[in-house]
């Protein structure tokens, strides 16, 4: 029993940087849609130091405790999963592991951050990918509950934590089109508008007696907390518009947002960013382009819509290391590379309201990856560094343990 226990254990988070660690000679994707093809990267005590151009600047490798040669490799921030539910549930057949809902219709006082699992099985496996850190959201009901960010190398939660309660999420009423769908989505809106005219009206109110669901939203309406709604149709895009406007929303992102592509002017009027549905699924309706969901991204980007990648769907916490090779497709159907990394790191960090991450910067937090190949290819990623506020990772997992022994079970040389 005790054996089989130690094959289930975890390895320990790293330990806080105590050495300078100089990067050399790679090719910088440094978030924000920039390259550095021969790049010169410093940090020390969790903080980017220096990012130079040794093409322009010389480095003084004496200076450094470490020096990582990285020729013909590449360095790019750590991927940040949007829309996750990566710690909230491990074995969907196993009940007591499932956490990322609360019963009933309207939640928004429910909190993911205190469910947050750092023991997961599962996240080794996407830090493997180069997937650093995560919006760990909740699901289920009308108004689902308030998101926390965290980084994905901690003993607990609080150690994990990189922005508290930063997003309210809901899910928009469905909308169908079929007769006798539109009374039923006017009656669920209705209902929805109700409880945000209570709840406008109690935060702007004066009164001792507090309502926990109520004082979830007040930081709505004081632009503190990013709203999140899950809708694709184009009808419910539109209304999303009108319920902005109306209760003074300043920030505000559709999750999914199929249909996005149809109306992007209005989107980019608005301000609103998409957290875009997972590339690899099908079209929102049968006659719609079967490539839709790979061209999304290349059509919000030319039409400056913010917009990031998101997994969320079938299996989604082990299919969360997928996550760059969603963007892979988006830059085969034509998304610019360099955007396509910015979407997986300064927007989401922008959107998430990171300040200190999502970008190879001076002053940034040093949460960044080397592969030894192109990290939104499958074939070529090869993770072989990475590092959060400076803490070097062990990228040790249970697949790749798994494939160790049977490799040697097996004879097999590669």
């Amino acid at each position: 029993m005790l054996l089989h226990l130690c094959g289930w254990m975890q390895q320990s988070p790293a330990p806080i940087q105590s050495k300078s660690i100089l990067i050399l000679g790679g090719t910088a994707h440094l978030g924000n849609g920039k390259v550095i093809k021969d790049a010169a990267i410093a940090f020390e005590n969790g903080k980017i130091t220096f990012v130079k151009n040794l093409l322009l600047q010389n480095v003084d490798t004496l200076k450094f405790d470490v020096v990582l040669y990285t020729k013909n490799k590449h360095i790019y921030p750590g991927f940040i999963a949007t829309n996750s539910t990566l710690g909230l549930m491990e074995v969907g057949a196993v009940r007591a592991t499932l956490d990322y809902k609360e019963v009933g219709k309207y939640n928004p006082n429910a909190r993911t951050i205190t469910s947050f699992n750092t023991d997961s099985r599962i996240i080794p496996t996407v830090r493997t990918n180069g997937i650093l850190i995560g919006q760990i959201s909740p699901r289920g009901g009308i108004i689902s509950g308030t998101s926390s960010v965290v980084q994905f190398d901690a003993w607990n939660w609080e150690d994990a934590l990189i922005n508290l309660d930063e997003g309210l999420h809901m899910k928009w009423p469905r909308y169908r089109v079929i007769k006798g769908s539109d009374k039923r989505y006017a009656e669920n809106l209705e209902q929805l508008n109700v409880f945000f005219d209570k709840a406008k009206a109690y935060s702007f109110a004066e009164t001792a007696e507090k309502d926990l669901k109520l004082e979830a939203i007040k930081s709505v309406f004081t632009a503190d907390k990013r709203v999140y709604i899950n809708a694709n149709n184009v009808r419910q895009l539109k209304d999303i518009i009108t319920f902005k406007k109306k209760y003074n929303i300043q920030r505000l992102s559709i999750v999914g947002g199929k249909q996005s592509i149809l109306i992007p002017e209005l989107l980019r009027e608005n301000k609103i960013s998409i957290l875009l549905s997972r590339v690899h699924s099908l079209p929102q309706y049968r006659q719609d382009d079967i490539h839709n969901t790979y061209k999304a991204a290349t059509i919000l980007s030319n039409e400056n819509v913010e917009f990031c990648f998101q997994n969320a769907g079938d299996m989604e916490q082990m299919q969360t290391r997928n996550l760059p090779f969603l963007a892979g497709t988006a830059v085969a159907y034509g998304l610019d590379y360099e955007l396509a990394i910015k979407a997986l790191t300064q927007t989401p960090a922008k959107i998430l309201g990171l300040k200190n991450y999502g970008e190879l910067k001076v002053g940034y937090s040093a949460t960044l990856f080397i592969s030894e190949g192109d990290a939104l290819d499958i074939i070529t990623n090869k993770v072989t560094h990475a590092f959060i506020d400076g803490r070097q990772l062990d990228l040790v997992n249970e697949q790749e343990k798994n494939y160790l022994k049977y490799k040697k079970k097996y004879n097999l040389k590669n």
